[in-house]
C-alpha cells in the first residue's frame, strides 16, 4: 500500500493534472491512496481538491485552518496516511508521475536496505533564489545534522512505515522533516530522477520562510549554535586579553601614547555584539521550549473529505 502525500498551496492550475497523472501511472500497478493537505491556500485549490475526491475513490483531502508551511503540512499527511510506504512530493509538477513510479519501484527493490530513499537531480530547475537556499540548506545540514555529504535533502522522497511511525511521535511545533529522519535512521538511499520546470506560478518559499526553515533546522535538532557562540566568546575573550596586554606594554614603553578612544570603542562594540548574539541564541532556545510546553499544535485540520469509511 503506497500513500502519496502532497502538500497543496495555491496550486489550482496544477493539482488536478498531477493527481490525474499519478492515478494513470499507479492504477494498475499498486494499491495506493493520495492524501492532499490543503495548507490554507488563497486560490481555488480546495475546490479543485474536492473535485478530485469526488472523482477518485482513493483520494482524501484534509484542509488546514491556517498556513503552517510545507513541513508541518507533511506531518499532517503522515498522521493521516495508512500506507506501508509514503511518497512525499510537491504540487508544482516538477516531479513527474513517471519519476514517482521509478521511485516506488526502486524503493520496493531496496526495502530491506533503506528506510528512506531521497531523490536527486543532475540539474535542479529551481529559480536562482530557491537554488541558492537549497545549497545553503544542504551545507548547513552537513554540520548540524551530520548528514551524509552524498545525500541531497529533496522534498521528493519515499519512506517506509517504520519511519512514518517514528516521525509522527515527534510533537514539537517546530518541524524539519529531514532533521527528524536523520535523527532516526542511517539506512538512507538515493535515486536520480528528472526534474522539470515549474509549470505555473512561483515557489511559496520566501526569504523569511527559508530563514524560518533554517532556524528550525539549527535550533530544534542541534545545540551546535550554542557551542559555536561559546567558542566565539572564548576566542574574543582571549583576543581581549591579548589586546589589553599589548596596550599595557605599549603604555609602559612609551608613556606619551595617549589613551585610545578608538580601541575602547571597537572592543566594547565587538564584545557587546558577541554577548547579544549569545543571548539571542539562548533566548531562541528558551522561547521554543516555552512554546512547546504550551502545546502549540503542529497543525489543525478544519475540514476533511474522503470516500473511505472512517
Amino acid at each position: 500500500m503506497i500513500s502519496i502525500i502532497i502538500p497543496v498551496y495555491n496550486s489550482e492550475k496544477t493539482i488536478e493534472v498531477l493527481v490525474d497523472e499519478i492515478i494513470k501511472v499507479l492504477d494498475k500497478n499498486y494499491e495506493y491512496e493520495v492524501v492532499l493537505i490543503n495548507d490554507c491556500s488563497n486560490d481555488q485549490s480546495e475546490e479543485k481538491c474536492k473535485n478530485l475526491v469526488k472523482k477518485y475513490a482513493f483520494v482524501s483531502l484534509f484542509s488546514l485552518s491556517k498556513n503552517v508551511g510545507e513541513h508541518n503540512a507533511i506531518m499532517a499527511g503522515l498522521n493521516k496516511c495508512t500506507g506501508d510506504y509514503a511518497v512525499i512530493m510537491s504540487d508544482d509538477l516538477q516531479n513527474s508521475a513517471a519519476s514517482l513510479l521509478e521511485l516506488i519501484k526502486y524503493g520496493m527493490k531496496e526495502k530491506e536496505n533503506c528506510d528512506v530513499i531521497y531523490t536527486y537531480y543532475d540539474k535542479a530547475k529551481y529559480g536562482f533564489f530557491k537554488r541558492l537556499g537549497s545549497k545553503f540548506n544542504s551545507l548547513v545540514s552537513n554540520f548540524l545534522l551530520d548528514k551524509p555529504k552524498s545525500i541531497y535533502l529533496s522534498s521528493f522522497k519515499l519512506i517506509n512505515r517504520f519511519l512514518i511511525t517514528e516521525i509522527i511521535k515527534y510533537k514539537s511545533p517546530y518541524i524539519f522533516i529531514d532533521g527528524i529522519i536523520l535523527g532516526i535512521t542511517s539506512k538512507i538511499g538515493r535515486l536520480k530522477v528528472e526534474h522539470g520546470q515549474r509549470a505555473e506560478g512561483k515557489s511559496g518559499y520566501t526569504f523569511m520562510k527559508l530563514l524560518q526553515l533554517w532556524s528550525n533546522m539549527s535550533t530544534s535538532f542541534s545545540v551546535l549554535p550554542l557551542r559555536l557562540s561559546m567558542i566565539m566568546g572564548l576566542i574574543l575573550s582571549i583576543f581581549g586579553f591579548i589586546l589589553a596586554a599589548y596596550f599595557f606594554i605599549q603604555r609602559i614603553m612609551d608613556d606619551t601614547v595617549p589613551g585610545g578612544f578608538a580601541s575602547i570603542f571597537v572592543s566594547v562594540t565587538i564584545f557587546s555584539g558577541t554577548i547579544l548574539i549569545a543571548l539571542g541564541l539562548v533566548g531562541e532556545y528558551v522561547g521554543r521550549i516555552f512554546i512547546s510546553l504550551n502545546k502549540k499544535p503542529q497543525f489543525v485540520i478544519r475540514n476533511s473529505w474522503s470516500n473511505k469509511k472512517q
